[in-house]
């Protein structure tokens, strides 16, 4: 019998399609070269402070649900996910902030507060980014788009919603504040793309935080990866960790054997997570690639990096939202200096993470966690890290002590932080991109690397650089693009 099936990366992409197959009838194993499951999703544990590595914003729940369904199982009795209001608090160099979440009432009247007029915008943007997802997310996300002619049907409907601009040219059409215009272009940032160059595909992330709220796991989004692991273990799946794979065995353009640092498995269907740069090239031979993987390999542009600094404060404070976008000086020519020039400006914007706001937990009593996610260039900056880290960290600390934390230096304890190196190294992210492929429109469905590889007929692709992208619903949904590939074991 033709079921067994390997996954390589413990991301949630993979851990989504390792449970997907085995809900199918596959004999499956994850593997990662990592110590622990979750892939970018680490933890880590400082003496009480716990800091979230990856994701924090969890959108679109039902993603996760539909896992534990597959096993006639409930997310709650493994998963505590709590709505989160605000859903993001705005910081504007003057002093200001502008809150967002809650009701559509709420944040009109918090729009009126900055510019009265752009409340009737708010309302034709939102009704934009509906469309948007009514075509985006609900019919071609979980789609898979390896033939050509998929492409081109969905092709008038794109054109009909105008997604060939950018995120940035859609919210000005609706918008005239730049403070709101601001506010509602950044999220891009958050799956790895400039808001001057994404398509407004993107946009739908309007709508779909709108639809469903934006959440937290308690005990942080590691806490979503142990339900998911005690799932996995329940259903029998095999989990490898501390487990690199090295080389596949490749006859007759099907893979056999995925040999790793501590063994060899045998193979029907491989799943991959990983990086598909690195993928194609280091694991598999060009002889085995279609012009088109040889293509984006060479060609495809990637996403930013990304500078995460971690730290724990002796004192707490209670001002600080669960997620803060702090934003600098400049926009659009910071943007520019990070995406284009790829240099390391003098200036930064900053999304600030603390999740004690919503679990306590997360700290020691009358303590807080936080972690700083700057964007940065990627490593084809020719940036030096290990020279650059601890000034970067130093003058973000700074700028936040002078600003929303008073006193910040004077109270924080186990500070570290990973740099596009460190993502690089640790996770096999070419080049050190935060989110792999960035989400351009050249650079989406078709035209993204295939979930239906561009090689090996049994291999099969998940993850931010295939299709649909990044962030936690799309690497949810390329799974399950994936599980529309694969057949069901037939028993």
């Amino acid at each position: 019998m033709i079921n067994k099936a390997v996954v390589i990366g413990a991301g949630y992409g993979g851990i989504a399609s390792a449970l997907r197959l085995k809900a199918k009838g596959y004999d499956v194993v994850i593997v990662d070269q990592r110590e622990k499951l979750s892939g970018r999703a680490q933890q880590f544990n400082k003496e009480g402070f716990i800091f979230d590595a990856g994701p924090t914003v969890v959108t679109a729940p039902f993603l996760f649900e539909e896992l534990f369904s597959l096993f006639d199982k409930k997310m709650k009795d493994y998963i505590n996910l709590v709505p989160v209001e605000p859903w993001y608090r705005f910081v504007y160099p003057d002093g200001s902030h502008f809150d967002y979440g809650g009701t559509i009432e709420d944040t009109l009247a918090r729009i009126a507060e900055i510019e009265p007029e752009d409340q009737a915008g708010y309302r034709s943007l939102l009704a934009q980014s509906e469309a948007i997802f009514n075509v985006g997310f609900t019919q071609l996300s979980d789609k898979p788009f390896h033939k050509f002619s998929t492409m081109i049907a969905q092709v008038p409907a794109l054109i009909r919603l105008k997604c060939y601009r950018t995120v940035w040219q859609t919210v000005c059409a609706h918008l005239k504040n730049d403070k709101l215009r601001q506010a509602f272009s950044i999220q891009p940032l958050l799956v790895g793309g400039n808001p001057f160059a994404t398509t407004s595909i993107y946009s739908l992330i309007h709508y779909l935080e709108r639809k469903w709220g934006v959440h937290f796991a308690m005990g942080g989004t590691g806490a979503l990866v142990e339900g998911l692991a005690e799932l996995m273990k329940e259903q029998g799946i095999e989990i490898k960790l501390n487990t690199k794979v090295n080389d596949l065995s490749i006859h007759n353009n099907r893979i056999t054997e995925v040999h790793t640092n501590t063994g060899t498995l045998s193979c029907d269907k491989l799943v991959s997570n990983i990086d598909p740069k690195y993928l194609y090239r280091n694991l598999i031979p060009k002889k085995n690639q279609t012009i088109s993987a040889k293509v984006k390999t060479k060609h495809a542009k990637l996403s930013m990096g990304l500078y995460v600094l971690y730290f724990g404060t002796t004192k707490q404070y209670p001002d600080i939202v669960h997620h803060t976008i702090w934003l600098g000086k400049r926009y659009k020519a910071l943007l520019s200096d990070i995406f284009d020039k790829k240099v390391l400006a003098d200036d930064f914007s900053l999304y600030l993470h603390r999740p004690t706001a919503t679990d306590p937990s997360m700290a020691p009593d009358g303590c807080d966690s936080f972690y700083v996610l700057a964007p940065v260039p990627n490593n084809l900056s020719g940036i030096d890290w290990a020279e650059q880290e601890k000034d970067y960290g130093d003058r973000i600390i700074k700028a936040l002590e002078q600003t929303i934390m008073p006193e910040l230096s004077s109270y924080i304890v186990h500070r570290f932080a990973k740099t596009p190196n460190d993502f690089e190294q640790d996770y096999s992210s070419v080049e050190g991109s935060g989110f792999s492929i960035a989400p351009t429109f050249q650079q989406s469905a078709w035209f993204r690397f295939h979930n239906k590889a561009e090689g090996p007929e049994n291999l099969y692709l998940c993850g931010a650089g295939t299709h649909p992208g990044a962030g936690l619903p799309g690497v949810l949904s390329s799974a399950k693009v994936v599980d529309q590939l694969i057949p069901k074991i037939q028993k």
